[in-house]
């Protein structure tokens, strides 16, 4: 069995709920303020971890409260952190989050996150049959080098580039794996995408983003499920009915659960169902990094 690495951010979600959303200008009575971990590569990390992958996590924590909570948290998953580095440069990454509703609106604050670099990754034992994570919450020019690492190793690489920007075809080109949902899709191809276009359009864009011709991109459509183009081929895996309570964190459960399932050797279309089911499972309760559910909790839905 592979490993997972998780390169990426280490939040402290700040969340305040509310009946519902204010609007621009407006202030409206909250009901209650929660402090969870978070931050993408923690709840990736977090995802995997609980799902039964040996796992690492490499990025970067302040000297604070925050920071100190945080690697508590993380080290209870069953998280490698060794290569979790503190610094007193800058606070820990935080996230103020509005939960109404059961939709999210996000800030992110870098802090330390903003800090991860190439000498980050330089030390990470990978090897082949590992599996490289990471997401648009640490510098582009880390990611590179951690995935130019990986393909040096054998190891495979997912992407999941979010919040979304742009970024080169060469970082592009060194990801075997692309988990987006498909407004991120549209805004890296240059087209808007919508959750009611037809599974033929959002396929059609993704074919145009491909980098190469093996290059897999699963887009995730929430309770529509995850559409799948890998290589030539094209699949789906249809969505899963809950009552969603918070949906923060639910992308990031979905990339460890299948980067858990790729390490562990399974096949593209069976890790993208574990995956789904996992992601389905986490919406269902408050909070991002724990969230995650284990994998006798998705072997019990499926």
């Amino acid at each position: 069995m592979g490993r997972v690495f998780v390169a990426g951010s280490i939040n402290m979600d700040v969340v305040a709920t509310a009946d519902r959303h204010p609007k621009v200008g407006e202030t409206v009575a909250g009901k209650q303020v929660l402090y969870f971990p978070g931050g993408k590569g923690a709840n990736q990390a977090v995802a995997s971890s609980r799902l039964g992958a040996r796992t690492t996590l490499i990025g970067r924590l302040g000297q604070d409260s925050f920071g100190g909570e945080l690697r508590a948290f993380l080290g209870a998953q069953g998280i490698d952190l060794g290569h979790v580095t503190e610094t007193a440069e800058a606070h820990t990454g935080t996230a103020i989050i509005t939960v109404a509703e059961a939709d999210n609106t996000i800030v992110v604050i870098p802090g330390t996150n903003a800090l991860v670099s190439a000498d980050d990754v330089a030390a990470v034992p990978l090897a082949k049959g590992d599996v490289a994570v990471s997401q648009f919450e640490i510098p582009l020019p880390t990611i590179a080098a951690f995935f130019q690492r990986a393909r040096a190793a054998g190891a495979a690489t997912v992407l999941n580039p979010a919040p979304a920007q742009k970024m080169s075809s060469e970082l592009l080109a060194l990801v075997d794996i692309l988990v987006l949902n498909e407004t991120e899709l549209g805004f890296l191809a240059g087209t808007e995408l919508t959750d009611s276009d037809e599974a033929s359009r959002i396929i059609e864009v993704a074919r145009r983003l491909q980098a190469c011709a093996d290059q897999t991109i699963c887009i995730t459509l929430g309770k529509r499920g995850v559409l799948a183009l890998a290589g030539r081929d094209e699949f789906s895996v249809p969505g899963r009915v809950v009552k969603a309570v918070d949906t923060t964190g639910a992308g990031d459960c979905f990339v460890g659960a299948l980067a858990a399932q790729l390490a562990d050797g399974a096949a593209l279309r069976a890790a993208l169902t574990f995956a789904n089911a996992a992601a389905s499972i986490s919406v269902q309760r408050m909070g991002a990094g724990p969230s995650m559910p284990t994998a006798a909790e998705v072997a019990a839905v499926l």
